[in-house]
């Protein structure tokens, strides 16, 4: 039996559906919130990934809370886990970036694990599986090994802790003989050949932000003049694409590493399989997807003219208009990784996956509409579970 926890989020609920696919039994740590039980949450999410119902009966669920020690559950019921795991899969995180928030990140991702890593010590458990990220790397250029590192510096709190998660897991797990996989893959978006995601940060949000600003200035122009869009120098062309002189800052040889989940889930299921023994592992592409790439589909897509992407030294010699002032303000927190020139090496990854014929799809116009027609479509998440 697999103890998962973050099986209530985007990449956990993906393990989850894979897991119980495989014919496992699963443990699902979980807590209500926002008026909806543990077992609604866990209900709906399963039915959104298509498990079938026999394999949903392989589900237990356990309410606890990953920020209290003990996981908040009763002494019963921790010994009753205890008993029965075999493996645990820890998922569960805080992806926030906000330094406001950093008691609340370390709460969860690196106290959340600690708990966890106490009843792993408790039980039978002998192999423990932490999803981690790739950008534990920190602040830096060029390669980045498939090993525990110590970075000088790094780009915001959900890095840094995700780093000490490691430096935790790694030394409990030593220290009780418990075989440690890590994962770390870059930044994961919807499904390749669907389009259909739980969650729209990272690659979606520069793309959200800009069509925000685009329809937020049409209808200015249509319904009240268009006064705000002239001060911002947004206005429509003659065949009604709308035209947004929005330089983005680029990087030379830079861009943005992505992976479906898809293939995530794929390849997380190889390694697992494949790998014994243990280690780190990055799941990432083999290409940046260039910033360019990403910018002329939004514009096909979305029917944008003007947005372009520009050196460093290009933006930096011109002052930037008032346009692309608004947009990187939305923007600051993701512009580290729009610019990466982070190369993650796969010397223990790839050889799994090449045996298994797995390779990570880049992401072209097609996958790109595929995905955005999604988010559009459920409003960004907001009518997911509507109908």
């Amino acid at each position: 039996m697999i103890l998962l926890t973050g099986g209530t989020g985007f990449l956990g609920a993906h393990l989850a559906a894979h897991l119980l696919e495989q014919g496992e039994k699963v443990v699902l740590l979980a807590r209500s919130k926002q008026g909806l039980s543990a077992a609604d949450r866990v209900g709906r999410l399963l039915d959104w990934l298509g498990v079938a119902a026999g394999q949903k009966k392989n589900v237990h669920l356990v309410e606890g809370r990953l920020d209290h020690p003990g996981l908040g559950l009763e002494p019963d019921a921790s010994a009753s886990i205890s008993q029965e795991i075999d493996e645990i899969v820890h998922c569960a995180s805080s992806t926030s970036f906000a330094e406001r928030k950093r008691a609340e990140v370390e709460a969860v991702n690196v106290d959340g694990l600690r708990y966890v890593l106490d009843l792993a010590e408790r039980s039978r458990c002998r192999r423990f599986h932490l999803v981690s990220s790739a950008y534990v790397a920190g602040r830096k250029s060029g390669p980045c090994p498939e090993e525990i590192v110590h970075p000088s510096a790094f780009t915001n709190v959900y890095e840094e802790t995700k780093c000490r998660a490691e430096w935790l897991a790694a030394e409990r797990c030593a220290k009780s003989g418990l075989q440690l996989s890590v994962y770390r893959p870059s930044i994961v978006y919807g499904h390749s050949e669907t389009g259909r995601s739980l969650l729209f940060n990272a690659l979606y949000y520069p793309v959200r932000t800009a069509l925000f600003l685009k329809n937020l200035y049409e209808t200015d122009i249509r319904e009240r003049g268009g006064r705000k869009a002239a001060e911002m120098g947004v206005r429509l062309d003659g065949d009604g694409w709308t035209v947004m002189p929005l330089r983005i800052m680029v990087g030379d040889g830079a861009g943005i590493n992505v992976v479906p989940i898809d293939f995530f889930v794929r390849a997380f299921g190889a390694i697992r399989e494949g790998a014994s023994d243990g280690g780190i592992f990055h799941i990432v592409n083999s290409r940046q997807t260039r910033l360019e790439d990403i910018i002329e589909y939004a514009q096909a897509l979305f029917h944008i003219r003007g947005i372009s992407a520009c050196p460093a030294q290009a933006v930096g010699g011109k002052p930037r208009n008032a346009l692309e002032a608004v947009f990187e303000t939305y923007l600051e927190a993701y512009g580290p990784y729009m610019r990466d020139r982070r190369v993650f090496g796969t010397e223990r990854a790839g050889p799994i996956l090449d045996k298994k014929g797995l390779r990570c799809p880049d992401l072209t116009y097609d996958s790109f509409k595929r995905c955005l027609d999604y988010a559009v479509q459920c409003d960004w998440g907001a009518r997911l579970f509507r109908g």
